[in-house]
């Protein structure tokens, strides 16, 4: 049966797109086939950075961190958090009343024992000294009239209970008192330093009026400086006066500073079970403020004599505790068996099923985790830094 035009056409139109469709995809097949057969792998890693191809690169050395093993004491540590406090604090108030006439010192402001802080107005005061002052000269004069012919008695005893009667009857008693309270009111007008230190919490201004135990601001010592701390009852035993203490502050980071145990509260809380530790800092400059928060490594236990190599050099393989050498340029791994841990030291124990490092050797402590034994390495100060040539 003949095809009608319609059907005709429509079929030549189906051929035309498969012929069409075919081509198309002959051509991206053979264009994918090249790049696989073409485009090696070493044109694929030499399209790759410098620093990934030489990862491909097994013989370029990886830069690593060395440390060298030592024989020295191991120090135990024990760690704690507190606050430092200034060494001697003290209020400074007001014992009269009157104007604060002059402000001699501001907050921050290092003092000498002594040195004046602050004057209240003297006029008053003044006035009543020198008022005191007439009143005993007064009094003087009459108690040397009725004692004026006093020296022609013989009896002693006599002459001692008259002179103590005339005191009383002249006012020369009462006069000496009152001097004695006029004087020590104007001399506590001038406000002074009860020891070295540095002025805090300034809390008056120069024509404020004070009455007597009014505060006027606060003394402070700050060199040394102490910081106490809350030290667990289990660990309070290997702590002793005098060991060394390393202290961080929140405010200083990075930066650590040295002291010693002053002092060790010989009472437990019985609520915390802790007790307190007192340590001293060297403040020369003030940078340490009483109320900074300060964290604290307390040298407790020393093991002399120890082979150490610094903690991070311990690595772990097929669960067993391992570490790289340093040798003719290659990293040597070796298993070994470790022993007591410092803060940043770790002991290396002798041991039949395992090896031993020697003092001087050189350790791997950093990039090294995921080298190879016996890769090529290349000792390096850091690896931020990549300068060549350093151990840490």
């Amino acid at each position: 049966m003949a095809l009608s035009r319609q059907a005709l056409g429509f079929l030549t139109f189906v051929i035309i797109v498969g012929v069409l469709g075919g081509g198309m995809y002959y051509r991206l097949r053979s264009d994918a086939d090249e790049t696989d057969s073409g485009g090696s792998t070493e044109d694929a890693a030499a399209a790759l950075p410098e620093s990934a191809q030489q990862q491909f690169a097994t013989d370029v050395p990886q830069p690593v961190v060395g440390a060298e093993v030592v024989q020295d004491t191991l120090w135990i540590t024990v760690s704690a958090a507190g606050q430092a406090e200034a060494i001697r604090r003290t209020a400074i108030n007001s014992q009269v009343d009157g104007i604060v006439k002059e402000i001699l010192v501001r907050e921050n402001r290092g003092v000498a024992e002594g040195g004046l802080l602050l004057q209240v107005d003297t006029t008053e005061y003044g006035l009543a000294l020198s008022r005191a002052r007439a009143d005993h000269v007064s009094a003087q004069a009459r108690y040397e009239e009725m004692i004026f012919f006093d020296d022609e008695i013989t009896d002693p005893a006599v002459r001692a209970e008259r002179a103590r009667l005339s005191r009383a009857r002249s006012g020369l008693a009462q006069a000496e008192v009152a001097l004695e309270e006029a004087t020590l009111n104007f001399e506590q007008t001038s406000v002074t330093a009860p020891f070295p230190g540095r002025v805090a919490d300034l809390r008056v201004v120069e024509g404020q009026y004070v009455g007597p135990g009014t505060e006027l601001m606060t003394v402070v010592d700050l060199d040394p400086i102490k910081v106490e701390v809350q030290v667990l009852e289990k660990e309070i035993g290997y702590l002793t006066e005098g060991r060394r203490a390393t202290v961080t502050f929140a405010a200083f980071p990075g930066e650590t500073f040295s002291g010693r145990v002053s002092t060790i509260n010989p009472l437990v809380d019985p609520e915390f079970r802790t007790a307190r530790v007192t340590l001293l800092l060297s403040n020369p400059g003030g940078r340490i403020k009483p109320g900074m928060y300060a964290r604290v490594s307390l040298d407790a236990q020393s093991f002399p004599d120890r082979i150490l190599v610094p903690r991070s050099a311990i690595l772990e393989k097929d669960r067993r505790e391992m570490l790289f050498v340093f040798e003719d340029g290659r990293a040597k791994w070796r298993y070994v068996t470790t022993g007591r841990v410092g803060d940043e030291l770790i002991e290396i124990l002798p041991n039949d099923e395992t090896s031993m490092v020697e003092p001087g050797e050189i350790v791997l402590v950093d990039n090294h985790f995921y080298i190879q034994h016996d890769a090529s390495v290349q000792l390096v100060e850091s690896i931020e830094g990549g300068s060549l040539g350093g151990i840490r």
